[in-house]
Order: structure tokens, then sequence, then C-alpha cells
């Protein structure tokens, strides 16, 4: 089973850039994707990026522009840039994966999180 472990959160201000990661405990090549969510207080966990084991990305609308995902399958480490932070930014990251293996898709579950606070 594949563990994941987030780091790269804290404070900054509107209009900064921090890097999120996602630290795998094995190979991150078979997972087909990787997830960064995010939860705000009293919302529900919203998908922010999702990335294919072949480089295809995409973005929530409320973060295109802003923020690039990314994967170091040598380092078995997911990226999350995010550039351009808002308040509305704030909230605990999440990263996660899907596998396939034969007809069924396994998920790698979630690490702890990552707080992200932007203050204005």
């Amino acid at each position: 089973q594949v563990q994941l472990v987030e780091s790269g959160g804290g404070l900054v201000q509107a209009g900064g850039s921090l890097r999120l990661s996602c630290a795998a405990s094995r190979s991150i090549s078979p997972i087909n994707v990787m997830n960064w969510y995010r939860q705000a207080p009293g919302k529900q966990r919203e998908l922010v990026a999702a990335i294919t084991s072949g480089g295809s990305a995409n973005y929530a609308d409320s973060v295109k522009g802003r923020f690039t995902i990314s994967r170091d399958n040598t380092k078995n480490t997911l990226y999350l840039q995010m550039n351009s932070l808002k308040p509305e930014d704030t909230a605990v990251y999440y990263c996660n994966g899907e596998m396939l293996v034969d007809t069924i898709v396994v998920v790698i579950p979630w690490g702890q999180g990552t707080q992200v606070t932007v203050s204005s």
C-alpha cells in the first residue's frame, strides 16, 4: 500500500507563492492519475488539479493560470506550484492517486494534509 505525505504549506500573503509536495512511500510510476484536493473550513473537499501518468493536467476553474501540477516519477513525488495566491485559497491541501488494476480503480488514500493560509 502506497502512503502519501503532504508538505510545503504555510502562511503567505495574498499574491505570494507556495510549492506543495506529496511524497510517496513507493514508486508513483504505476499510478495512473494523481490529484490535489483542498478542503476549507465548513466546505466540502474539492478537486484542485489532476495529472495523468503521461503528464496531462487538468485544473479547477478557480485555479487555472495560477496553479501548476507536476509529478517527478524518479523522486516519487507530486507537486503543486501555487502562484498569485488569494485568501480564498486558504484550506488544507491533500493529495491522492488512482491506479487501474485490471478493470478496477484502486484509490491511493490521501495523507494528513498540509495547511495553506493566505492573508489579505
